[in-house]
């Protein structure tokens, strides 16, 4: 196989700088509801003593389980030595980066107080998970980073298996980021509707769904912004593939983590609530992540054609996964947080403080903006990245596995 060049972004469309300034736009407004939240104090949200957590959350452990995914295709090509992924193995890394950076600055802004960021970076409680985290996220930047350099650098890159002892590193750790994200949720024993060791091979599945989606409408946009196929037909199909198995795998989790609560006569209340009481969980559930989120594309990759409609039909159906990954994202943090705590399994508990009573959320206007800011942010970065170096491939004229 003949050596892949890259290039740097040099020319903008009308459509880019429209879209560059969308983005900007959304950050813009997702700093001042940052203020306002700041003055007024969380009170101005929907969040609450009972539903700690928010829009701004669902969107951000989205963006840093996708980010995680989004490495899947440099991972293939070092660690797999599938040399057809490799053009986009630079792609892939950088997206992974600013994917994890716009999910970090939501939690971050969300904080209330973001200097205090730096308290969580230098005083560890290591029985919890979020300590943990600390470092898997900032141990995440750091080795894709010299990934990247690796595969950048011409003295480095010469250097024999260098790429492949960082590509096994990063590989290995996004997996370990994944896991201890899922175990976030998995070893909270008090919500019954995500405790459980299923979360963390769940997250992994969903991350590359997510990250895959993330790169699949990247890479088309900049296809369409270069002006040069970047995706040959065959790797359309190569996407198209992974996206069903992924897919496929996510669900089949799904259904194993929901139908191992159902064995319990312990855990059956919170699976009808989640599944068909609760109001708008069932909706998210089944018409967001089930229905619109998962069969939906995978319809339509079943039945993808070949050409500029099967490109469409391969880019729709990633759109369509990632707004089945929030509606996942939703019913896991809000869902499980709605549903009554039962503090004292098999005893009666009663107090003037909500026991038994199921939470509501109403997110505001100043939450979305938030939360929706990440994946302005990951996306900026990432522009500014092809603007800078030379992540895109070049148009490809042969590859093979």
């Amino acid at each position: 196989m003949a050596q892949q060049k890259y290039r740097r972004l040099t020319a903008h469309t009308p459509q880019f700088w429209m879209l560059i300034a969308f983005h900007v736009l959304v950050v813009a407004a997702a700093l001042g509801a940052v203020i306002y939240m700041e003055e007024q104090g969380h009170g101005v949200t929907g969040m609450t003593n009972q539903i700690v957590w928010g829009m701004p959350h669902v969107f951000a452990v989205f963006l840093i389980v996708a980010a995680s995914g989004a490495l899947n295709v440099a991972s293939v090509s070092s660690v797999f030595h599938r040399l057809a992924y490799k053009p986009f193995a630079r792609l892939s890394g950088i997206l992974a980066i600013a994917l994890l950076i716009g999910g970090l600055a939501v939690l971050v802004l969300d904080l209330g107080r973001p200097e205090r960021v730096f308290v969580a970076m230098t005083t560890y409680n290591f029985k919890s998970v979020f300590a943990w985290n600390i470092y898997l996220y900032s141990g995440f930047v750091v080795i894709v980073a010299g990934y990247l350099f690796s595969m950048m650098d011409r003295r480095v890159s010469q250097i024999p298996k260098v790429n492949t002892i960082f590509g096994w590193t990063a590989f290995s750790w996004r997996l370990i980021l994944t896991t201890g994200t899922g175990s976030i949720f998995g070893f909270l024993a008090a919500r019954e509707a995500i405790f459980g060791a299923i979360m963390a091979p769940l997250f992994i599945a969903s991350s590359l769904v997510y990250g895959l989606a993330f790169t699949v409408l990247v890479l088309m946009t900049m296809s369409f912004e270069t002006s040069d196929k970047l995706c040959t037909p065959e790797m359309t199909g190569k996407f198209r593939g992974l996206l069903i198995i992924f897919s496929a795998a996510t669900l089949f989790l799904t259904a194993i983590a929901h139908l191992n609560k159902f064995y319990s006569a312990a855990t059956q209340g919170v699976e009808l609530f989640l599944l068909r009481d609760g109001g708008i969980y069932p909706l998210v559930f089944w018409l967001g992540q089930i229905v619109v989120g998962s069969l939906a594309p995978l319809l339509l990759l079943a039945f993808m054609s070949e050409g500029a409609a099967g490109r469409r039909n391969l880019g729709l159906a990633s759109a369509l996964f990632l707004v089945g990954g929030l509606a996942q994202m939703y019913t896991t943090i809000v869902g499980a947080q709605a549903y009554p705590l039962n503090i004292f399994p098999g005893f009666q508990a009663s107090s003037s403080f909500f026991d038994g009573a199921i939470n509501s959320y109403t997110p505001s206007l100043p939450e979305i903006l938030l939360g929706i800011s990440g994946i302005s942010i990951a996306m900026l970065i990432a522009a500014l990245a092809f603007r800078l170096l030379p992540f895109l491939p070049q148009s490809q004229t042969q590859s093979g596995d």
